[in-house]
C-alpha cells in the first residue's frame, strides 16, 4: 500500500521585518505548525527584504519547523536574499 501524501501548508511572512517582530513571528509559526501539523511548511517571503533581521527570522523559522518535525520551503525570496544566504553560510540549511 502507497504512503500517504506529504500534508502541506503554505503562508506568508512580509516586510518589512524589525527585530523586535521576531519573537512573535516564531510564536504565531509554532503556534500554526502545532495546530496543523504539516509534513512540509512552504513560506512565501515575497517582498522580503535582504538584510540580516530577515536572514534571522528565517532561521528561526527554519528551527521551529526542525522542532516540529516538518520541512520548510522558502519560496519567492529574491536573488539578493538568497545572495545573502549564501554569504552568511545559511544557504544548505534555508534554501531547498
Amino acid at each position: 500500500m502507497a504512503a500517504p501524501p506529504p500534508s502541506t501548508i503554505t503562508f506568508a511572512i512580509r516586510g518589512p521585518i524589525a527585530r523586535s517582530d521576531l519573537p512573535a513571528l516564531y510564536s504565531r509559526v509554532c503556534t500554526l505548525l502545532t495546530q496543523s501539523r504539516p509534513d512540509v511548511a512552504v513560506c512565501d517571503v515575497t517582498g522580503v527584504a535582504a538584510d540580516a533581521v530577515s536572514v534571522d527570522a528565517l532561521a528561526r523559522l527554519g528551527l521551529a519547523a526542525r522542532r516540529h518535525r516538518c520541512r520548510i520551503e522558502f519560496r519567492h525570496a529574491s536573488a539578493e536574499l538568497r545572495d545573502l544566504i549564501a554569504f552568511m553560510g545559511l544557504e544548505d540549511v534555508l534554501v531547498s
